[in-house]
């Protein structure tokens, strides 16, 4: 709960965050600080408590005692202080809920490997990511700016070291890794990260701007900072959920997913976000930080579970047309992907949706990172290297390995109370130990012990009921990536 902006209300409501003012004495910084989430949307499997409150732009550390810190391996500074390497975390939610609070993001397991970690609260929804005219865009990602500067500024009061920092997240959380790798406002903030399932918003500011007018015409109010400030925070919510809801008929789910991509998020305004994340990357943005990246196998898969009944009698390569793909990737998806058709066409639906939505793009972040890598040292710049995982254990309650599963793994907090309902009561804990040793010896600087992601057939670490490398791991998703 450790302030790094001032409570963005009043005057600083929609402005860009200002830098948290100094307080007298000794503060406690021992509970979990206010969240920009209110109440509990369910919008993952994540346990993500509201804390209420005002002063929501602050972050959470956890630290062994900074007398320890003499104890790590890790570089002196001038004045003879060891600093110990730092994980900054990022949550996800879809950029519209979320939590730092949440006991799955636990840093007290990575303090124990000599790691401090530093959860990052941020502005969401309308609030963070929505266009207003008179007020600057992306809030949230300002957040994320100003916390990285704080983490800079502050992180050896806590025995960490300013110069081995590594940010990782997940879903929205992975999102912002790698919109942060593209921004050429954030270089020099990190130096190495972990994207873990990212998704992507790279919103448009013509799409952003009418969502704003759409919220504007639902409560009466001028889409301009004026007209937003006449309402309560409670009632912009309200207004956003309205715009969002899908008319009547519409595919909704997955299917607007695919179609429209997320309504909310970090949008490409060509000022702070200069051009859409992996295009910026391809430039050469960020080829100096060595990224890890990877997603779960089966993702959002059951997202048309529900649906299994009615689209039995329809085929797969009908509905797949009305999800926008059509010949000849279709066709090279279907076969690439034979084995999912053994299972009706719900279970095509949701691997193509897990495939759209996150394993093709992470096909096209590889490829941006090695189109990066030749610009880089093109203009005499080291590049870094880029390695790719998935997550392939399917947990025996849902059967499968879905969307936020492996969070508890990388944190290794099988014993937190939640996970049982998702991983069952028996997760395996040697798989825990070896996803969680692997985030922890790269966050303190040794590269992964795996190839790297090179090439259109890249390998990638399985982590599974076995550990392995596998060859052209992201094949079936290779058909609609577009590289």
């Amino acid at each position: 709960g450790i302030p790094f902006a001032e409570p963005p209300v009043g005057g600083l409501r929609f402005a860009a965050p200002e830098p948290a003012r100094a307080w007298e004495g000794v503060r406690d910084a021992l509970e979990h600080g206010p969240t920009p989430q209110r109440g509990d949307p369910g919008v993952t499997i994540i346990p993500e408590p509201s804390v209420p409150g005002e002063a929501t732009l602050n972050v959470d550390v956890f630290t062994p005692s900074p007398s320890e810190a003499a104890a790590a391996d890790g570089p002196t500074d001038s004045a003879g202080a060891a600093g110990l390497p730092v994980l900054v975390w990022f949550h996800g939610g879809g950029y519209v809920a979320g939590s730092p609070a949440s006991p799955w993001y636990d840093g007290r397991t990575f303090n124990r490997d000599g790691v401090v970690t530093v959860n990052v609260s941020y502005r969401l929804g309308f609030d963070g990511f929505g266009w207003i005219d008179g007020a600057p865009a992306n809030r949230g990602v300002l957040d994320w700016l100003l916390a990285l500067e704080w983490v800079r500024d502050n992180v050896a009061a806590f025995g960490g070291d300013p110069r081995r920092v590594t940010i990782a997240g997940q879903s929205a959380g992975g999102g912002a890794v790698l919109t942060l790798l593209g921004m050429p406002r954030a270089q020099g903030l990190f130096h190495r990260a972990w994207a873990a399932s990212p998704a992507l918003a790279d919103v448009s500011p013509q799409r952003a701007q009418a969502l704003a007018r759409r919220i504007g015409e639902l409560g009466g109010i001028r889409p301009d900072l004026d007209g937003m400030r006449s309402v309560s925070e409670e009632r912009v919510r309200q207004l956003q959920r309205e715009a969002l809801r899908p008319p009547r008929g519409a595919r909704g789910g997955g299917a607007d997913l695919v179609a429209e991509g997320l309504p909310l998020g970090p949008v490409v305004d060509g000022r702070l976000v200069p051009a859409k994340t992996l295009s910026s990357i391809a430039s050469g943005v960020g080829a100096g930080v060595p990224l890890v990246v990877g997603t779960t196998d089966d993702e959002f898969s059951s997202a048309f579970r529900a649906s299994e009944g009615s689209l039995r009698l329809v085929s797969r390569k009908a509905a797949l047309k009305r999800l926008g793909l059509v010949e000849p990737r279709r066709s090279e998806w279907l076969e690439a992907n034979r084995r999912e058709g053994l299972h009706g066409t719900a279970a095509v639906l949701g691997r193509y949706v897990s495939d759209h939505v996150f394993r093709a793009p992470l096909v096209r972040a590889v490829a941006a990172r090695e189109l990066g890598a030749t610009v880089a040292a093109t203009n005499g710049a080291a590049p870094a290297a880029t390695w790719a995982y998935r997550f392939s254990w399917r947990s025996p309650v849902s059967g499968a390995a879905v969307h936020c599963l492996d969070v508890p793994f990388l944190f290794d907090v099988l014993a937190e109370g939640h996970v049982p309902a998702v991983a069952g009561v028996r997760p395996p804990q040697g798989l825990a130990d070896r996803l969680h040793a692997d985030v922890v010896a790269f966050v303190r600087g040794a590269d992964p012990a795996w190839p790297t992601a090179a090439g259109e057939a890249f390998p990638a670490r399985l982590y599974g009921a076995t550990i392995a490398t596998m060859p052209d791991a992201y094949a079936s998703a290779r058909p609609i990536a577009g590289v």
